[in-house]
């Protein structure tokens, strides 16, 4: 997963025609650690997209541009705009994140 530092770099993740998927996350949150305990083998598993995360502390003005009210967060993302998201409150399991991959479009 590759660590997203500038708002430019946010946008380039984005913009392509391969889906890209988004993390956002902070570093005092107890689930964005949870979801670092098992996040790398659905990355993995999950080789058809670009991943990505970002410190939402850092860019709070994409937070709210996205709709990130929870953390952490997945949002995927092709030619520059948001198709799902998966909110904090259904990430907090390897099952979860793993159903939500399972029912993005192909």
């Amino acid at each position: 997963m590759k660590t997203i530092e500038t708002a430019e770099q946010f946008q380039a993740a984005i913009s392509g025609d391969k889906p890209a998927i988004v993390k956002f996350y902070t570093t005092w949150c107890p689930d964005c650690m949870r979801l670092n305990m098992f996040i790398d083998d659905i990355v993995r598993d999950y080789g058809q997209y670009d991943w990505f995360e970002i410190n939402r502390d850092q860019f709070p003005e994409l937070g709210e541009k996205y709709q990130v009210l929870g953390i952490p967060s997945l949002l995927v993302f092709r030619n520059g705009e948001k198709i799902a998201h998966l909110h904090s409150a259904d990430a907090k399991t390897p099952e979860e994140v793993r159903a939500f991959l399972q029912s993005l479009p192909a």
